[in-house]
């Protein structure tokens, strides 16, 4: 079986957590982001060549938007250019590709996991815990493929949501939070259970996610259930300093 490949990944994950408004000039891909974070915020190169980094540092200062770029896989010479400008590295990201049925286990424990659209209060309430709030859910209800969200528990007690979009036989899996008091007790692998189940119930072949490379725990995670590693990209921003 061919794996899908890392830009075709890129793809599914501006399908699955869209930014309110894109738009492609002199050579770049803009974005408005409506809050719902960097993923959905920055600027990436919509062409091979380098486009002109003054223009589009002009364009988003007039816009009001932060000067932060994407660098992906084959982006290289952005990537020393944006260098050479003071632009720092944050949030270096690994994506992870697995078959979902390898995933997906032969049976759910049951009454502890969910796939619920739409979200319910307790898991709003989640999400804000780990800091995601009410602009990234909006985001999610912007998406326009199949999606769902998901919810686990520890025993009878709430602990753990996601979610899940699909783009073609991709499933996407965004902002997975646990709390912090139930972290390690098997929520999240109640969580990709879960998505796994949806997933495969709704065609998907292959399941993605993305881990900032310093969340050990859920990197951690990820590879212990057979995910694996098959692209990165991480964010350069002025430095001010």
């Amino acid at each position: 079986m061919t794996l899908p490949s890392v830009h075709r990944l890129y793809q599914a994950t501006n399908t699955t957590w869209p930014a309110r408004t894109t738009r492609q000039e002199a050579g770049w891909e803009i974005r408005d982001g409506a809050g719902g974070g960097k993923r959905v915020s920055a600027v990436t190169l919509a062409q091979k060549e380098l486009a002109n980094i003054d223009w589009v540092e002009a364009t988003l200062t007039a816009q009001g938007q932060e000067h932060l770029f994407m660098i992906r896989d084959g982006d290289e010479i952005l990537d020393e250019a944006l260098a050479t400008r003071g632009y720092k590295i944050i949030d270096p990201v690994t994506l992870y590709l697995c078959d979902t049925a390898s995933v997906r286990p032969a049976s759910l424990p049951r009454a502890q996991s969910y796939s619920i659209w739409e979200p319910l209060h307790i898991m709003h309430e989640i999400w804000a815990v780990g800091g995601i709030q009410e602009s990234r859910i909006a985001l999610m209800h912007r998406v326009q493929t199949p999606k769902t969200a998901l919810l686990a528990r520890s025993g009878d007690t709430p602990a753990g949501v996601g979610f899940l979009a699909l783009d073609g036989d991709i499933a996407m899996l965004h902002a997975v939070e646990v709390l912090p008091s139930f972290r390690r007790t098997g929520v999240a692998k109640k969580l990709m259970a879960q998505a796994a189940k949806w997933a495969e119930d709704h065609g998907a072949k292959y399941m993605a996610l993305m881990a900032t490379r310093d969340n050990k725990a859920a990197n951690n995670l990820y590879s212990s259930l057979g995910m694996r590693p098959v692209g990165h990209y991480h964010y350069r921003i002025k430095d001010t300093a």
